[in-house]
């Protein structure tokens, strides 16, 4: 299948012909063709599979064709997790827009409202935007939001387990009722399927591999390793290996600033990615890792969602997820686009339970190798990792969201609300 067989416009044709595109994936292939027809759609894709392109590319056409209004607003709604994947979406709405007559920018907390009110204020056909920030700017008069007639939840499942259900929520009451809603998921949990029942009207349900799967094209190893050498380990597979693009996840952002140290020290270019940091710096860290001069980027599971790296060769799990569905988003980073990719997961007697569990959900037996000197003790403990680190259930309840002190007039839609600088909720990570 061509793209030109999915009924796109030959300006979208034109634009997916300039990235050097020629087949669309299996993700786009099940999914465009529903959209265009205005059909309610819920698909699972993990990370990698082009499923930003599969829910662009339709809008992108679907808008280009409708009535075009003079004050331009909001008729495409795209809600996601961080900051990181609103700005990748939005690129990608751009690349594809490219010979349309189109708007479009991005909200997201962090940085200075100003540039992107001022933005609104022109017009704007298609708004991507995190949950915070959006319902920030709502409360503030900034922006309306009654024109919307496609409505986008991507990364569904993060958001919940972001603790975002409540400003999905709000958000829902002010959008008009009568839109298309397409929602996108690495998974289909209860809680997605609860979300989605009451959100989508009669979906098309598309699914592009079978869920909590790994891809073929990614070698996947476990190096037992004692835990204080867990360090040590990883510097050596690096300097050794002489890899040159390295993504690496932590659990905690004390975890991977405190690796990142260790690893300048030691003459790697490393930088960290996580909820802590500003997004100045997050944006310069992950330009580094994209242009090369970094060579390892540590990061934890919210930090890193989203994250478009292209053709990255290895990825390495310093610490084992405590979310067995998180091993899988995680190792999806590489393994893209056809090419192969390495999956290394260093693992400590203390996280036998997560692995058993990453290992149920795969359905697989990950292969261990032991390096000889890095071996942990075999009366080492395998009590799970303590203090808030020990696992919890994908389909539990949502994080309660910190209580917010902030006092604001509840005479607006979604009433009371933290300030805009700190809009976007995140597990201690």
């Amino acid at each position: 299948m061509s793209f030109n067989s999915l009924g796109l416009s030959d300006a979208l044709l034109k634009a997916i012909s300039k990235k050097g595109y020629t087949t669309p994936s299996p993700i786009q292939q099940k999914s465009i063709p529903p959209i265009l027809e205005g059909k309610d759609v819920l698909a699972s894709a993990q990370t990698g599979t082009g499923k930003t392109a599969g829910f662009t590319l339709p809008i992108l056409q679907i808008l280009s064709q409708g009535k075009h209004l003079s004050h331009r607003p909001i008729r495409a709604l795209i809600l996601t997790p961080t900051r990181e994947l609103a700005a990748q979406i939005l690129a990608n709405i751009k690349e594809y827009g490219e010979f349309l007559d189109l708007r479009s920018t991005v909200i997201f907390g962090g940085v200075n409202q100003k540039p992107q009110v001022a933005q609104l204020n022109q017009g704007i056909d298609i708004l991507v935007a995190t949950p915070g920030r959006l319902i920030d700017l709502q409360n503030q008069g900034l922006i309306t939001l009654n024109k919307v007639e496609i409505l986008v939840l991507d990364e569904a499942d993060r958001m919940l387990d972001m603790g975002f259900l409540r400003d999905i929520e709000r958000i829902m009451k002010v959008l008009p009722p009568k839109r298309q809603n397409l929602m996108f998921s690495a998974t289909f949990s209860k809680d997605i399927k609860k979300l989605a029942m009451g959100i989508l009207n009669h979906p098309v349900q598309v699914e592009a591999t079978p869920e909590n799967t790994t891809v073929d094209a990614i070698t996947q190893k476990v190096y037992p390793v004692a835990k204080e050498k867990k360090t040590e380990l990883v510097i050596k597979l690096i300097t050794e290996g002489n890899w040159k693009q390295i993504l690496v996840f932590t659990r905690t952002k004390q975890g991977a600033n405190k690796l990142t140290e260790s690893m300048i020290s030691a003459g790697i270019q490393a930088a960290a990615i996580h909820g802590n940091k500003g997004q100045g710096a997050r944006t310069k860290a992950l330009a580094g890792f994209k242009n090369g001069s970094l060579t390892a980027l540590v990061a934890t599971d919210i930090a890193a969602r989203g994250l478009d790296i292209p053709l990255l060769p290895h990825v390495v799990n310093f610490e084992l997820p405590n979310i067995p569905e998180d091993y899988v988003h995680r190792i999806g980073r590489t393994g893209r686009a056809g090419a192969n990719g390495e999956a290394i997961s260093l693992f400590s007697p203390d996280e036998t339970v997560f692995l058993r569990d990453i290992e149920k959900l795969i359905g697989m037996k990950l292969p261990k190798e032991n390096i000889k000197g890095f071996e942990p003790d075999p009366n080492a403990s395998t009590e799970p990792i303590k203090q808030g680190q020990g696992r919890q259930q994908r389909n539990s309840t949502p994080r309660k969201p910190k209580t917010d002190t902030t006092n604001r007039s509840s005479n607006n839609s979604f009433g009371p609300r933290r300030p805009s600088q700190n809009n976007e909720r995140r597990p201690n990570r």
